[in-house]
C-alpha cells in the first residue's frame, strides 16, 4: 500500500504571527510534525501543502518534499482541511501518482508520536475505518455546561443534569488536533474527512493543546517539557 502524509502549512496564521514556522524550543515547529513523520516509516511521501516560499524552503531542508504550492482558492481563512487535502491528492494524480491511504498531520503538534501514528494506522486497516484521529476527553463534564442569555445570566444548557454525579455523567471527548488518517478513495467519496466508520485514539490531556493564542503557545511549551522530563 502506498501512503501519503499531509501537512497542511498556510503562511497566512493571524493570531500568531508565521505560526507555522515560529521557534518552538530551539526549532520551527514545523519541524516536529516532519521529523515525526519521516521517523514513523509509515509513508513512502511526506509532503507540505503550502502557499509560502519561506514555509517551502525550511520544509524541504527539514526533509519533506513540496512538489507544488498551494492554490491562492485554498490558502485562505475559509478553506477547510478537506479543500487543501483533495486539492493535493488531485494534484498527484494529474502528475500520474496515486495513494492508498493519507494521513493530514498538523504543522502545529510538536507532541505527535510515532507510536500514535502507528496505532491509527493499525486501527485504519485492521478495523476497516474510513477515517482514525486522536481525541481527548473534556476535562470537566460539558453535561453541565452553561450559556450566556440575551440579559447575560447563566442559563444550564441541560439541567436534567443539574444533580447528578459526575462519574454517572457519559465520557464526551473532543479532536486533539494533530492528525488524521483516512482511506483516500473513501474520503474522495464521502467528500469530507469524518465518514460514517471513523474509529478514534484517546490521548492523555497533557499530550494536547491547541495552539491559537501566545498563551497556548507557552503552555505548549512547558506541557512538552513536561513530557520530556517524564521520560
Amino acid at each position: 500500500m502506498a501512503n501519503l502524509c499531509v501537512i497542511p502549512a498556510r503562511g497566512g496564521s493571524k493570531r500568531i504571527p508565521r505560526k507555522n514556522i515560529k521557534d518552538f524550543l530551539g526549532k520551527p515547529i514545523i519541524a516536529y510534525s516532519i521529523e515525526t513523520a519521516l521517523k514513523s516509516k509509515l509513508f513512502d511521501e511526506v509532503m507540505v501543502s503550502t502557499d509560502d516560499h519561506e514555509i517551502a524552503q525550511i520544509a524541504i531542508e527539514l526533509g519533506a518534499k513540496v512538489p507544488f504550492l498551494r492554490s491562492t482558492k485554498n490558502a485562505d481563512d475559509h478553506s477547510t482541511t478537506f479543500d487543501v487535502i483533495k486539492e493535493v491528492i488531485n494534484e498527484y494524480r494529474s502528475i500520474g501518482k496515486k495513494f492508498d491511504n493519507g494521513c493530514c498531520i498538523y504543522p502545529t503538534a510538536p507532541f505527535l508520536e510515532v507510536d500514535d501514528l502507528e496505532i491509527g494506522y493499525e486501527k485504519l486497516l485492521s478495523e476497516e475505518r474510513e477515517c482514525v484521529f486522536p481525541v481527548v476527553a473534556f476535562s470537566y463534564p460539558v453535561w453541565r455546561g452553561f450559556e450566556k442569555s440575551e440579559d447575560e445570566t447563566a442559563k444550564m444548557i441541560w439541567p436534567e443534569y443539574r444533580n447528578a454525579r459526575s462519574q454517572d455523567l457519559k465520557k464526551v471527548y473532543h479532536d486533539a488536533g494533530q492528525w488524521y488518517w483516512f482511506n483516500i478513495d473513501d474520503l474522495l467519496k464521502n467528500n469530507n474527512i469524518f465518514g460514517h466508520n471513523t474509529g478514534m485514539v484517546e490521548l492523555s490531556e497533557l499530550k494536547v493543546q491547541d495552539i491559537d493564542t501566545q498563551i497556548d503557545w507557552k503552555l505548549a511549551e512547558l506541557k512538552y517539557e513536561i513530557l520530556q522530563g517524564a521520560r
